[in-house]
């Protein structure tokens, strides 16, 4: 189900939504840090991406207004992880077609957000309630059981988990403030996964 919902995503969406899924579905970003995503964060030397600035929404005077900060949800969601090379290859193509879209809108095209990764074609920011309404559009077009955006970090901890990924490397990854909201959260499956080690070991072993 996982494979299948991320591969639907893929192949309907356009590169700032299909970024948007990535950063989620396979390093837990929360959406305020994918869509706070900075190229200055990203070192394609090196290979690595850290997660240091977000962008939210929220309301002044009555009014919804987006929130830009240079901080994250708390000092563990700070962090370095590796840039996988399928990720890779989506940024030397966003930064391709990046200038293809500034060398055709010209004048009209947004130089106010030149450092962020997640824009539209003519670089406009994404919004953050872009990506939670047009997720569930996608999943409705393909007839998919609806789940939130947020769900894919779930799913990200699920993946790792059921991989043998240990309680504290996958807090690490997702980037929570300690051991405990982890194991609160998602310790039904490591429970899971004992109960299917311990079935491999019971066909394995004949008393």
């Amino acid at each position: 189900m996982y494979a299948y919902l991320i591969n639907n995503i893929l192949k309907s969406a356009q590169i700032p939504f299909e970024l948007a899924v990535i950063l989620a579905a396979f390093y837990g970003l929360r959406r305020s840090e994918a869509l706070g995503l900075k190229w200055s964060a990203i070192d394609l030397i090196n290979k690595t991406i850290t997660i240091k600035h977000t962008v939210t929404s929220g309301s002044l005077n009555g009014k919804l207004i987006t929130i830009e900060k240079d901080r994250t949800k708390n000092k563990a969601s700070r962090r370095t992880l590796p840039l996988v090379d399928a990720f890779y290859e989506l940024l030397l193509r966003l930064k391709q077609q990046r200038e293809i879209n500034r060398g055709l809108c010209k004048d009209s095209y947004c130089i106010d957000y030149l450092d962020y990764i997640n824009v539209d074609a003519m670089g406009n920011r994404i919004k953050p309630n872009y990506i939670t309404q047009h997720f569930s559009l996608v999943l409705k077009k393909h007839d998919m059981r609806h789940i939130r955006y947020h769900d894919l970090r779930h799913s990200c901890a699920t993946l790792l988990l059921s991989n043998g990924v240990s309680m504290k490397e996958v807090q690490e990854w997702l980037g929570h403030s300690d051991y405990a909201t982890t194991a609160n959260i998602y310790s039904h499956l490591e429970f899971s996964s004992k109960i299917n080690s311990a079935e491999t070991m019971n066909k394995a072993i004949k008393i």
